[in-house]
């Protein structure tokens, strides 16, 4: 296998001494995040500052895409006090915006909205100033289950693309045309909602085909863009196949906000949660 040498601009080093008081606090109450399941590059600037990306609804995903770090095993039972549990964690960071986001449980009935839901009240209860994110799987494109999402009223729900068509295969049991229509539904059934979505790049992808996602997104009225680079978390997983300049990343940027979207990210360390609260 031809592995590449990162470039300069992607060799950010972490310092475990700058997240020992974010973990403490997510041991003490027991929850997870995706920052370090998905081993996120930017998880000691992150928790340094007192941000996390919440993971509800366990550890372990129903899918198997090959580019994640999610544990793909037999996922536990849902843990009914785990959006109360959140809700603390939220209240004692003060946090003025927060995304709280799962993995994919295909063997729920309602995929998790449910506790989506749960988790969105027990936050406004207890912090009813903080701006709320969801980052949502598809659920099997199940209408009643994003309905039950929404009725929560997200400030901001996101549901990433990830990639292009052309690269599906490495989304096992996820479909293209399914997650636009998530994006699109969303906006149709509240139209005060703002929608959000990420693409990774470096993954065999054409200019024009990154270029074409973006315009589907902005026709299912996506509101917000994240544009990040593909970082494989294991030699067992996808391979890298280029390593985009951050020149690029930036012209993507400009060529996005031409396009219509109210606030884009894009840069080599981007993630769809990364400065999650700047985007307006």
């Amino acid at each position: 296998m031809n592995i590449q040498r990162k470039p300069e601009w992607l060799r950010k080093k972490a310092n475990p001494g700058d997240q020992s008081g974010m973990r403490q606090l997510l041991g003490e109450l027991r929850l997870n995040t995706v920052c370090q399941q998905a081993l996120c590059p930017n998880i000691s600037e992150c928790f340094a500052c007192g941000q996390a990306t919440f993971l509800i609804l366990g550890k372990n995903c129903t899918r198997l895409c090959s580019f994640c770090n999610v544990e793909k095993t037999v996922p536990i039972p849902v843990d009914p006090d785990e959006p109360k549990r959140v809700a603390e964690a939220v209240a004692r960071l003060k946090l003025s915006h927060v995304v709280i986001t799962s993995p994919t449980r295909d063997d729920l009935p309602d995929g998790g909205a449910g506790m989506y839901a749960a988790t969105v009240g027990e936050i406004r209860n207890s912090s009813p100033a903080t701006r709320i994110e969801l980052l949502i799987p598809d659920f099997q494109g199940d209408r009643v289950s994003l309905e039950t999402v929404l009725a929560s009223r997200p400030d901001i729900l996101a549901h990433n693309i990830e990639t292009v068509p052309r690269l599906y295969h490495i989304r096992s049991g996820s479909d293209y045309r399914r997650s636009l229509d998530v994006l699109r539904l969303s906006a149709c059934l509240s139209a005060d909602l703002c929608t959000k979505s990420g693409l990774m790049l470096g993954m065999g992808e054409t200019e024009e085909e990154v270029l074409r996602v973006c315009a589907d997104l902005r026709d299912s009225g996506c509101t917000y863009l994240s544009i990040g680079q593909y970082l494989a978390p294991s030699r067992h997983h996808y391979p890298v196949q280029e390593y985009i300049h951050p020149e690029r990343f930036e012209s993507l940027r400009k060529h996005a906000l031409g396009m219509g979207f109210k606030h884009v990210e894009s840069g080599p360390y981007v993630r769809s949660s990364y400065h999650a609260g700047s985007y307006v």
